[in-house]
């Protein structure tokens, strides 16, 4: 198995049923031809190569050329805009400064203190989880208490925000 070829490596003779419409010059070229169907392919494979490779190089000068067009424009943009609008260091310092000092106050308005029902009920599961660190599970009415704490400070919360 391998050894041979699957086809025989014998010429086409092409033999017609009735007399041929070509001249038999033509029909001698046309046998005698080493050009066989893979080369014919392959040559035409090459050409499709080589068209779609300049095609590329075309394309590719193209977009380089658009991409330093908008680099140009951009560069005039920034040269165009006065010195004033530009930043330094000092008004970059003065503005980290301003929105620490909001990012603190809106984190104070944030970070009340729980309303007394709620705290207690958050000691109360913190306390028995900390007692039955082994059986978590035994801790369940402490749970439920906190949750209910939680859902009364949501409702009044939206109740709030609705009105």
């Amino acid at each position: 198995m391998g050894s041979a070829a699957s086809k025989p490596n014998t010429p086409h003779v092409w033999k017609g049923t009735g007399p041929p419409t070509l001249s038999q010059d033509m029909i001698d070229q046309l046998q005698s031809s080493p050009e066989t169907d893979i080369t014919r392919a392959q040559t035409l494979e090459l050409h499709v190569q080589a068209r779609v490779a300049e095609e590329l190089r075309r394309l590719q000068a193209e977009q380089f050329a658009k991409v330093k067009g908008i680099e140009q424009a951009i560069d005039d943009e920034t040269k165009a805009t006065t010195p004033e609008a530009s930043t330094t260091t000092a008004s970059v310092s003065k503005e980290i400064a301003g929105l620490r000092a909001r990012l603190e106050e809106r984190q104070r308005e944030v970070a009340r203190p729980l309303p007394e029902p709620v705290e207690a009920a958050r000691s109360a599961v913190v306390r028995c989880l900390r007692e039955h660190d082994r059986r978590p599970l035994d801790c369940y009415r402490e749970v439920a208490a906190f949750k209910e704490e939680v859902r009364k400070l949501e409702a009044t919360w939206v109740e709030r925000v609705v009105s």
